[in-house]
């Protein structure tokens, strides 16, 4: 991929992964927009960096998708790069009951509907530009998952098996397909569920891992990972159940 002199599109852009991956492709020399559904955190992005671009658009709607897309599509026609970034994550216990996966915020629709949605969206817009790119950003909870977060680790899975998909469909196309996969990083994610689990520490800073990224996204590296979620993307069948086998082990 080419680093500099693109236009970017990073959904759930104003902190985190997406608010990194922002600064690097401002530090690169490209044109960022970031998207999100509160506009007091893109504010806050934008007066740390002016030159950002900024939308606010919450994506578990495919109204705001279609806003979004003519949007970009009447405002930044050089659009090159779409970087499907914005998650949630949720603790869910099924042992009580379907109360609390219907509750609250949408996995599904955020994790793993937005980025085909919006895939679909901008592909037409995006096909015959300068080195077009799609980045959609999973977890390393996509290949061994957490029975805290199974409805989590289930889109993830989802959007690594959608990448391969679309990847392969776009071939030809001349746009690429990249697959971030982090493992645990120190964001903003999930506060509540890592509150419950008191010492649970994460270590790794949302800019250490992304510069690893820019060097692989430019090193044309398609499935991306870093530390325990590298050792992931290798890993055999067997690795990876007792992987799962530890992860789990306190449930």
């Amino acid at each position: 991929m080419k680093i500099s002199g693109n236009t970017v599109l990073i959904t759930g852009g104003a902190s985190g992964i997406g608010l990194a991956m922002a600064e690097a492709f401002l530090k690169s020399g490209s044109e960022v927009i970031i998207c999100g559904r509160r506009e007091a955190r893109l504010v806050d992005a934008r007066k740390k960096h002016p030159e950002l671009r900024i939308k606010t658009c919450d994506v578990s709607n495919p109204s705001d998708c279609k806003d979004l897309v003519y949007w970009v599509g009447s405002n930044f026609n050089n659009l090159n790069i779409l970087v499907n970034n914005a998650g949630v994550q949720r603790d869910i216990d099924f042992t009580q009951g379907i109360d609390a996966f219907l509750a609250g915020e949408s996995e599904i629709r955020i994790n793993l509907e937005a980025p085909i949605i919006l895939s679909g969206l901008f592909i037409p817009l995006l096909i015959g530009k300068n080195e077009p790119a799609i980045v959609n950003v999973s977890s390393g909870l996509g290949f061994v998952p957490a029975a805290r977060m199974p409805v989590y680790s289930a889109t993830k899975a989802g959007l690594h098996a959608f990448s391969l998909a679309l990847r392969h469909q776009l071939s030809k196309t001349g746009i690429k397909v990249f697959e971030v996969v982090p493992p645990a990083v120190d964001t903003d994610l999930n506060p509540e569920g890592r509150a419950q689990r008191g010492n649970f520490k994460v270590y790794l800073k949302p800019e250490e891992f992304t510069a690893a990224v820019m060097k692989d996204l430019e090193a044309d590296v398609f499935e991306i990972g870093y530390g325990m979620s590298a050792d992931m993307l290798k890993a055999s069948r067997s690795d990876l159940d007792e992987r799962f086998r530890q992860m789990n082990s306190q449930w």
